[in-house]
């Protein structure tokens, strides 16, 4: 009997129904798993049905819970919305690789270019962000930024030394661009950047050691110091990306104020020649909130980040798609095409059109659809839908900072100046500590051992902390305030 790939599918739904909302599995199930690895390759086959049965039975019930579970908070990682799911299995069963535009071949390219000009439109990005482009994530999205930067930056300073027409770093390589341009140096300035910028300037020759921080004060180190900005920006010879979070991954906190505050970054990178670039992988969401005064505060936070260059977004965290994919905006598409495109391969070519062909705009030739799961999901709940779960993760993370707050056991963090509201300050994580030492250094570990929520543990101040960062969609306000609270509070009862 032919193997059947669709009770295949009957199959792996049941394990998943019947899958518990615990977000880990218990200890001794990962370990008899892994028992059951092959631990080498087989002479001969097992077969589909026995590879079936080895995947179903042996592995699945070993894997942790960002998906089946409501109560997976660690990292930033979202969940799948069931839809999401059903456009994924699309993705694999027709396998169609997105990379050259061939509108009379497949649909897949102009499927992608609506999924990108609907999210751009969920976020407020109008039609003058020209170039658009999916990634695997953040790393790839602000990678994507960081090379978009180098490339515009340096190109500027070859056009003042008077060399022009023989390329940019795409063509010439970092070395010989920076050599031309009399460019000795090349930074990125920052406030609590992300780690994935770090790599990001690596690998595209900046530098890890050229990503600088410059916080405004000790209280509030995600916020960027603007005379400090302005006094990096002066130094000769320097060519400078600025990079600011929209979402620092700690605090969930923005980098800028508001408005007010993005043009004052953006006039100062305008006067020296500097890119601007948003690292919003999580932050950027904040932009599609209910115009309500609950939500007013970090609507005003995200307000401004369509003055930037370049912006970072990741859709396998809030908006609830598969892993992997992220996505990449900025206003020029031909900075992307410079860097990006592939010279030398006639068989590549999708010929002219709106709509450029992906490979030639972003790190992959070989591309899996992604698109396909955003298209669905922001076709099937629409902009009110979203908004309304993006409410209830914030929702659900100002609950639980409510009980930090007010819980004598705990400090919620971080502390806020004066004036401050920490609770409104709170957007998808609360970040907090034990308040005894001994029950903190190990607070993570207890909670976590309980396997019925996940959170990840961070340093703060120089101290142990934990975060919780809410980005499922399976988000029910009571019910997950009721439970993240009696396991915060069970860990201080075990203690007492």
């Amino acid at each position: 009997m032919a193997f059947s790939v669709s009770s295949s599918y009957a199959k792996l739904r049941a394990v998943v129904d019947k899958t518990s909302n615990d977000a880990l599995p218990p200890p001794s199930t990962i370990l008899d798993a892994s028992k059951k690895l092959k631990t080498s390759l087989p002479s001969e086959g097992l077969g589909d049905d026995a590879t079936q049965q080895h995947l179903l039975s042996d592995i699945c019930p070993a894997f942790n819970g960002p998906k089946t579970s409501a109560n997976y908070y660690g990292f930033v990682t979202g969940g799948v919305f069931p839809i999401a799911e059903v456009a994924d299995n699309i993705v694999t069963a027709f396998d169609q690789s997105v990379q050259v535009h061939l509108p009379d071949q497949s649909i897949s390219t102009f499927v992608e270019d609506r999924a990108l000009h609907m999210l751009a439109e969920l976020v407020k990005l109008g039609p003058e962000w020209k170039g658009k482009t999916f990634t695997t994530g953040a790393t790839g999205s602000n990678i994507l930024g960081l090379a978009c930067g180098r490339e515009t930056i340096l190109n500027s300073r070859l056009s003042h030394s008077g060399e022009v027409g023989n390329g940019g770093v795409g063509e010439l390589g970092l070395l010989a661009a920076c050599l031309k341009a009399g460019v000795k140096e090349v930074q990125v300035l920052t406030s609590m950047g992300h780690s994935s910028l770090f790599k990001a300037a690596s690998v595209v020759g900046i530098g890890r050691s050229s990503v600088k921080n410059i916080p405004r004060s000790k209280e509030e180190p995600w916020k960027m110091d603007l005379e400090a900005l302005e006094t990096e920006l002066k130094r000769g010879g320097v060519a400078s990306i600025v990079a600011i979070s929209a979402g620092e991954v700690n605090t969930g906190r923005f980098a800028t104020g508001g408005l007010a505050a993005v043009k004052q970054i953006r006039e100062i990178c305008d006067a020296y020649g500097a890119w601007l670039h948003v690292d919003g992988a999580f932050g950027l969401f904040a932009r599609s909130l209910p115009e309500t005064p609950e939500f007013q505060n970090h609507i005003e936070s995200a307000a401004g980040l369509e003055l930037a260059d370049s912006i970072t977004g990741d859709c396998h965290k809030l908006l609830n798609v598969p892993y992997d994919c992220g996505v990449f905006f900025t206003r020029s598409a031909t900075t992307l095409s410079d860097v990006f495109g592939n010279p030398n391969a006639a068989y590549l070519s999708g010929g002219d059109s709106s709509i450029p062909s992906p490979l030639n705009i972003g790190l992959e030739n070989s591309r899996r659809f992604r698109a396909l799961p955003v298209y669905a999901v922001l076709c099937s709940y629409g902009k009110n839908g979203l908004s309304e779960m993006f409410a209830r993760q914030v929702q659900l993370a100002r609950a639980v900072a409510k009980y930090l707050e007010s819980s004598p056991g705990y400090e919620l963090l971080p502390r806020t100046s004066a004036g401050q509201d920490i609770i409104q300050e709170t957007y998808m994580v609360a970040l907090f500590r034990a308040k005894d030492e001994t029950i903190n250094k190990n607070l993570v570990k207890s909670i976590n051992a309980t396997r019925k929520i996940y959170i990840s543990g961070t340093q703060w101040e120089g101290k142990p902390a934990s975060r919780i960062a809410v980005s499922t969609w399976k988000v029910d306000i009571e019910r997950d305030t009721a439970l993240v609270t009696s396991i915060l509070e069970s860990m201080l009862e075990k203690s007492s």
